[in-house]
């Protein structure tokens, strides 16, 4: 008879995720995982498969709770201060006492996504969804009148989408916050 799991499994990929997005996946180890998790080694395989698999599935767990934040912001009316409060999302713990940990998947971008194509094709796949995100939003703020930009919807988006990135790593590099909502402020007045 199998032993009964104990300890909570959703809790237990959290504090994964928290480790690998503080320190990158390279730099953690397994003891650090252990550590972080209160998991034994043989728990942490037998419900994780490994270190890798154990990134993905914390990866992954990141990447649908970014989607469904950017949804909700996205899905406001009128859509410029939606796009603005979007944007201001992305760099919320910039201001906080610890360094700002940036988007794991503009980390992932940069550390592993050139050598892993499981997480190459997450991380492109989380851009086309911020992209089309942006897409369907300029649309909808052009169709009602909030948008006033006659510059295409789609090419609206991609600059948008390509900023994006740039400032989480200005952010990462320590650009304050008041230096961030400039830049922010001069990128959508594309959208004027």
């Amino acid at each position: 008879m199998a032993r009964p799991q104990e300890f909570n499994t959703a809790e237990a990929l959290h504090k994964a995720m928290e480790v690998f997005w503080h320190k990158g996946y390279e730099a953690t180890s397994l003891s650090d995982l252990l550590e972080a998790t209160g998991l034994s080694k043989s728990s942490l395989y037998s419900t994780f498969g490994g270190k890798h698999a154990l990134f993905l599935a914390a990866f992954d767990a990141y990447r649908r709770q970014r989607a469904t934040d950017m949804q909700r912001v996205l899905a406001q009316e009128p859509a410029r201060p939606a796009i603005e409060a979007f944007f201001h999302l992305l760099l919320g713990d910039v201001d906080a006492p610890a360094p700002a940990l940036g988007c794991m998947s503009i980390n992932q971008a940069i550390e592993m996504a050139p050598h892993d194509p499981e997480i190459r094709e997450r991380v492109l796949t989380d851009f086309r969804r911020i992209e089309e995100a942006l897409l369907r939003i300029i649309q909808r703020g052009q169709h009602k009148g909030s948008l006033t930009s006659t510059r295409s919807p789609r090419e609206l988006a991609n600059l948008l989408a390509l900023a994006y990135p740039g400032l989480q790593v200005m952010a990462r590099a320590g650009y304050t916050r008041s230096d961030l909502d400039d830049r922010v402020r001069q990128l959508l007045t594309n959208l004027d």
